[in-house]
């Protein structure tokens, strides 16, 4: 099907016509015909009122016979130009369902699709006020008593949770729920954002003192609300903290803080939530339709049971606790875990004077920052990406494109150039007896992330004081038990210890279900995150997406938000369609939904 006389614009044009036609006609057979028998098409709510990836002609079809009466796809036309490599041909373009529009990604090889996304970007007759179709803001002409812009909203801010309820609760007000919050105010749902902090942005000002943002300031946008040019590439904690502070009365969330959920129950009949809440203390019912968890993309710290916990004299805290290496001038610490936190925790407790100890329980991935800004994230999330038009949302939809079935092959030649360009660091790593890995398949950080959460650090200046022995490491060992003053490892070894650090991570977020909810419920919903890849932490079977977030969950109206600051900002869109589409009415029959395999 190549075609050598056409431009890649005509030849993508040319499929996509094709393709309406056939699926105008309900020509399924030929609809599969224009598909390479390895293909996927990723879905996000357009068709399938979930997140969802197909995998192959015969899921394809399956897709297509559940969905395409309901959706009635049409006006399917490339948007810009496309672009052609070798027999591969990639291109964006713009489409309409009964109900909404759509944006969508397609690669071509030899003229048949080997991946196609398709996206809901709004829903017909409910589209965001922006733009033209912004409210005016002011009244003009005369009229007695007339209530003015800060009257109207302190009264609407009074009224909901009260005599008013909101059609959604989030429970949470970092980023996450911030940002939700945010795109669900533009489509006029009604709104609470509940949160336990005295402040929007507490849980980043809480962490200690030397913490940043790993990822560069380019992946880290908020929606609508883009940092300034100026912002550092890699944010302080406090200053992320007075950002989503800002944004959260730049955007007029209501958002409560000093707000802590103790319950909530789904009542079958009424089809509501009852959330009970403390409110400065105070306790308060509400009663959602629908419940949104933001609570972060893990759930409760994960504290090992140490033999002998109970007779140490020193002080033990998970990382999530610990304030920052000030106190500890002088003073012997061990920290347990080789990762980001771990990472951080130590290198804070070293510049503050401490004598400190890494145990390494097993290999860890690591990336240098420099090394993952250039090779991993540039091309999207770059001022380089900005100069060639990559906008931030274009950035998103292409790294959204690429199905995880395949997402590890387009990572392994990244981190294989990464392996060459610091050989001489990762070779100084290794002979200070460090574990080093780069995933089970050679796929490096992302990958991990996406199969377990965990197992990696951004190295930003850590690795060299492990590398130089500034940083102390024990490897391949675990912690036997604690003494009163000091650690026994499982090899036969002691060191002495006045702080212990447990930087071990956390557990699925269905673990905020059962404690305010029921254990029943997070059993129904099972585990958070991971794609079912068969690799450590993330057991079969394959999933293709990561299990429950930002989608319909076994626990009807109940929903998860997380993830870094790009998924936060990224999926927020759909979830907030998601939730639109139900407040209006709109069927929303869902496809795809899988059985629960893990509960945790």
């Amino acid at each position: 099907m190549t075609d050598s006389v056409h431009s890649p614009h005509q030849q993508v044009q040319a499929w996509l016509d094709r393709f309406g036609a056939a699926l105008t006609a309900h020509d399924v057979d030929g609809a599969l015909a224009l598909f390479a028998p390895e293909s996927y098409w990723r879905d996000l709510v357009a068709f399938t009122w979930n997140i969802k990836t197909v995998e192959g002609r015969d899921q394809i079809r399956d897709l297509l016979d559940s969905t395409l009466a309901r959706v009635q796809p049409g006006h399917w036309q490339v948007e810009g130009e496309a672009s052609a490599t070798g027999d591969l041909t990639e291109a964006w373009f713009t489409f309409e369902t009964a109900v909404a529009r759509g944006r969508g990604q397609i690669r071509l090889k030899n003229g048949l699709c080997w991946t196609l996304l398709t996206t809901m970007t709004e829903l017909k007759g409910f589209e965001e006020k922006k733009g033209p179709r912004r409210i005016k803001g002011a009244e003009h002409g005369a009229q007695k008593n007339r209530q003015n812009w800060l009257e109207r909203k302190t009264q609407q801010e009074a009224a909901l949770g009260s005599t008013e309820q909101p059609y959604v609760v989030i429970i949470g007000g970092g980023q996450g729920g911030i940002g939700l919050g945010a795109r669900l105010k533009r489509l006029g749902v009604p709104t609470l954002i509940i949160e336990k902090n005295p402040r929007a942005g507490d849980s980043w000002r809480n962490r200690y003192k030397s913490l940043c943002l790993h990822d560069p300031v380019w992946y880290d946008h908020m929606p609508y609300l883009p940092f300034p040019d100026d912002w550092p590439v890699f944010t302080p904690k406090d200053k992320v903290g007075d950002w989503l502070e800002m944004y959260t009365k730049v955007m007029e969330l209501n958002y409560w803080s000093s707000t802590e959920c103790q319950s909530a129950q789904f009542d079958e009949a009424a089809q509501e939530w009852t959330v009970h809440v403390l409110r400065n203390g105070q306790p308060v019912v509400l009663r959602p339709q629908q419940l949104v968890f933001a609570l972060g993309v893990s759930g409760f710290a994960n504290v090992p049971k140490v033999a002998g916990a109970e007779t140490f004299q020193g002080v033990q805290h998970h990382s999530s606790q610990h304030p920052g290496g000030e106190a500890y001038a002088g003073k012997k610490v061990v920290v347990l875990g080789s990762n980001n936190s771990a990472h951080d925790i130590c290198a804070d407790l070293w510049e503050n004077g401490a004598d400190v100890t890494m145990v390494q329980r097993s290999s860890t991935h690591i990336a240098r920052s420099d090394s993952l800004m250039e090779l991993a994230l540039g091309g999207l999330y770059s001022e380089e990406a900005i100069a060639k038009g990559v906008t931030t949302n274009q950035a998103d939809l292409t790294f959204a494109s690429v199905p995880y079935k395949i997402m590890h092959t387009f990572h392994i030649p990244v981190y294989d150039a990464m392996k060459q360009r610091d050989a001489d660091f990762y070779a100084r790593l290794e002979r200070a007896g460090f574990l080093l890995d780069f995933g089970e398949d050679g796929s490096g950080l992302f990958m991990k992330y996406l199969r377990r959460g965990s197992g990696y650090y951004i190295d930003v200046g850590a690795s060299e004081l492990v590398a130089d022995g500034r940083i102390k490491l024990k490897s391949g060992v675990n912690i036997e038990r604690l003494n009163a003053h000091s650690v026994s490892f499982t090899d036969g070894s002691e060191l002495p210890a006045d702080l212990v650090v447990y930087a071990t991570g956390y557990g699925s977020m269905n673990g905020w279900v059962a404690k305010l909810v029921s254990q029943e419920v997070a059993d129904r919903v099972g585990k958070c995150w991971g794609l079912g890849s068969g690799t450590t932490k993330d057991p079969g079977p394959w999933e293709g997406e990561l299990r429950n977030m930002w989608k319909p969950t076994a626990q009807p109206q109940m929903w998860f938000h997380g993830g870094n600051m790009h998924q936060s900002r990224h999926y927020s869109e759909f979830l907030a369609l998601q939730l639109k589409a139900r407040m209006e009415g709109i069927p929303t029959p869902v496809y795809g939904m899988g059985p629960v395999h893990h509960l945790k």
